[in-house]
């Protein structure tokens, strides 16, 4: 794929040993003072560091942490299949390595699946959960069949020409940035064939939907109103099991709605996460 012009990254990059595998780890503002706790972010599948560098240097006034997946980006393959509960396992360690305690989660999409896994294996180092764009797993209200079917297609990271005929399929909505399209499709990097197909299959059979109830943390619940491949009744499930919820939908937006509205997306997220803590949340900080 041939890369178009974007801005350099204001973060720290590294390859780091953690948990018997090799990834790419990128930090921002985590040597900067702060009232609130960094963002911990899980990414959609086959998805580079990149590709959501600038929401990250959006929130200013956080730290924020992310890695490739192994056999994306720049994660060297894994040499073994992998499980949500192992993923979330090597998180908490790259928090440790870093010296992160707790975090606010996030996830978008299939990173969304793991947002929600890491913070019922770790609830006591997920003090908030916001959820993008994604669903309860396999129990899922499947979106429109064409566009599934090319988010599946591993043409939309290495075939720039493809990329730009199936965007409006691909993720919907309005893009606001007349130059927002071309920048994403220039951030994309392709995941190896291992690493796309090993993080299918982590998410084979898996589902939060018996668990959801028992998910105590305060949660948002972001959606697109014009995502062809997540529609928004999943987030109306998500919203309606998870006790301490809400949910927040985009009209005009569609599946890449962090990226293509990001001052709707950025008020939402600084209104959820800088807000006071709650007393339970106060006491489990003590």
């Amino acid at each position: 794929m041939t890369a178009s012009k974007t801005k350099p990254m204001t973060c720290e990059i590294s390859l780091e040993e953690v948990g018997g595998r090799t990834l790419r780890v990128a930090r921002w503002r985590l040597d900067k003072p702060s009232e609130h706790p960094p963002i911990l972010f899980f990414n959609g599948i086959g998805a580079n560091i990149e590709a959501v560098a600038p929401l990250a240097e959006k929130l200013t006034e956080r730290g924020f942490i992310m890695f490739d997946m192994p056999g994306t980006g720049e994660s060297p393959d894994p040499t073994v299949p992998y499980s949500p509960f192992t993923m979330a396992w090597t998180a908490a360690r790259v928090l440790d390595r870093f010296g992160i305690a707790v975090a606010d989660v996030m996830g978008v999409s299939w990173g969304g699946a793991m947002a929600q896994h890491f913070a019922l294996q770790h609830p006591r180092r997920t003090r908030r959960l916001v959820l993008a764009a994604t669903t309860p797993g396999m129990l899922m209200v499947p979106g429109d069949l064409a566009a599934i079917g090319k988010m599946g297609n591993v043409r939309r990271y290495t075939d720039a020409k493809y990329m730009n005929e199936h965007f409006a399929t691909l993720y919907g909505g309005l893009t606001k940035n007349p130059g927002a399209k071309a920048q994403h499709i220039g951030r994309l990097k392709p995941p190896s064939p291992r690493g796309y197909v090993y993080q299918l299959l982590a998410m084979l059979g898996w589902t939060s939907l018996p668990a959801l109830p028992f998910l105590t943390r305060q949660t948002l619940v972001m959606m697109g109103g014009d995502d062809k491949v997540v529609p928004v009744i999943n987030g109306r499930i998500l919203a309606g099991l998870i006790p301490n919820s809400r949910l927040e939908v985009l009209p005009d937006a569609g599946h890449l709605f962090l990226l293509t509205h990001p001052e709707e997306t950025t008020a939402l997220l600084r209104e959820f996460l800088n807000a006071p803590d709650t007393e339970k949340e106060a006491r489990r900080a003590a």
